[in-house]
């Protein structure tokens, strides 16, 4: 099987509108909460944290029902259907409630609200790890790196896609000093990106007939089957493969740890340690991010070269480095250097490096029956290590020093490191193609 750039990007609209509305929601729904209903910056955290917390359970849960789903449109499918359905249907309540309370506040309006909220995070993840899994249903094993790059990158184009609707509607010049702000545009905006993607991806994507095809190119390719049958004729991963795909789903745990770590605090270390505004800060992240998605379709042509592990390896040390350079310029400079531009590019090149190639190396050791629960599991021990981080980073900076930031990334980066050695299956043999052949693929 060739790669199909156009039918992966095609799939990738899935990806791309669960991050624009999650994009949204992070920046809104904090800014209802405190402005509107007047919840105080704690209980609007719970809140707000409750999307992960529910993600440790619905995330591996309705990716092990799609697996065993048996619908005419296929496994995945009918997940992406009808959750993003209810989900348009629940966020479209949201500012409908806001605006009602605003005018006439109720404690029942209040209740609906929180209600429709976690009814909201209940939909959102009816259909995350069934949406991701169907890219790892309708691609062979030795081309999900690509994939997951261009999925990648259609999730990062979701996320801009928000922030320049936002730009345009919600400027500082039409919200500034009102006493309360409509947003049923920016959710009616977002909604129609989820409906339109969704059409793309019902439409356009055959998920019965290309998972056949995957099928018939793993009948022929066994050896890429790490399963094996045990007494009973059951397929099992064997003790060693278990072995690695725990190390791999700690060392998972363990850089999300230090990345989202650095993420969420970062602003408020730079406004503290060398005096910067909010918008000076936040630069350093963009930075980061603009890295990552430069370099997400080549990290997954660098794996098909040199291999998943090494690629993740190399993402590991370039975090690690980033981390070290950024406490060393905190050491030597009272104020910011630009000095950090190069090392937080350094940090997104490491983080495409790793992101594009760690969920395919785990799916790469379940069972093609098992692609939707290991993709919860995947997003169960991310979504835990975002849970833990920012509380653990917090209360050192609080109780230690605000130099602890990069130190404690850092370290946390390493232990990924020596943990992800450990890591002896779920790379691939595929090697790249040269010259004018590598063209045919693309």
């Amino acid at each position: 099987m060739k790669f199909d750039v156009k039918k992966t990007v095609q799939m990738g609209f899935g990806f791309l509108s669960i991050c624009a509305f999650w994009q949204m929601y992070n920046a809104i729904i904090p800014l209802v909460l405190t402005n509107t209903f007047h919840l105080n910056e704690t209980l609007s955290g719970v809140i707000m944290a409750m999307d992960n917390v529910l993600a440790l359970f619905l995330l591996p849960f309705f990716g092990s029902i799609s697996d065993k789903c048996k619908s005419k449109m296929g496994r995945r499918k009918p997940f992406y259907l009808y959750g993003t359905i209810a989900a348009v249907i629940l966020m479209l309540l949201l500012p409908i409630v806001d605006n009602s309370y605003y005018a006439n506040p109720t404690q029942s309006k209040e209740i609906l609200f929180i209600g429709i909220l976690g009814a909201l995070l209940v939909a959102m993840g009816t259909y995350r790890s069934p949406t991701v899994a169907l890219v790892a249903d309708c691609t062979i094993k030795p081309l999900r790196s690509r994939a997951n790059a261009i999925i990648n990158l259609m999730g990062a184009l979701g996320g801009i896609l928000y922030l320049g609707v936002a730009a345009v509607f919600y400027p500082a010049s039409k919200t500034k000093d009102l006493p309360h702000v409509n947003y049923m545009l920016i959710f009616a905006v977002v909604a129609g990106i989820m409906l339109v993607s969704l059409c793309i991806v019902m439409t356009k994507i055959d998920e019965i007939s290309l998972s056949k095809q995957v099928e018939n190119y793993e009948l022929i390719h066994p050896e890429e089957n790490l399963a094996v049958e045990d007494e009973c004729g059951n397929e099992v991963l064997p003790k060693e493969v278990k072995r690695s795909l725990t190390f791999l789903l700690i060392s998972v745990s363990l850089w999300f740890i230090a990345y989202n770590g650095m993420e969420t605090w970062f602003t408020t270390y730079a406004v503290r340690m060398w005096g910067m505004a909010l918008g000076e800060a936040s630069v350093c992240m963009l930075t980061a991010s603009a890295g990552a998605i430069v370099f997400f379709i080549p990290s997954g042509m660098i794996a098909s070269k040199i291999g998943r592990k090494t690629t993740i390896l190399l993402g590991v040390a370039c975090m690690a480095l980033s981390f070290l350079g950024g406490f060393l310029v905190t050491l030597l400079h009272p104020s910011f250097s630009p000095v950090l531009y190069a090392l937080f590019a350094m940090l997104g090149m490491g983080w495409a490096f790793i992101n594009v190639n760690s969920l395919p190396m785990v799916l790469e050791m379940c069972r093609e029956s098992d692609s939707g629960k290991f993709t919860g599991y995947y997003y169960t021990f991310s979504m835990a290590a975002q849970i833990v981080t920012p509380i653990l980073a917090g209360w050192l900076m609080s109780n230690i020093s605000y130099l602890i930031l990069f130190p404690y990334a850092a370290f946390f980066a390493i232990i990924a490191f020596i943990t992800m050695t450990f890591v002896k299956h779920g790379d691939t043999g595929f090697e790249a193609k040269k010259g004018l052949e590598a063209f045919e693929d693309m």
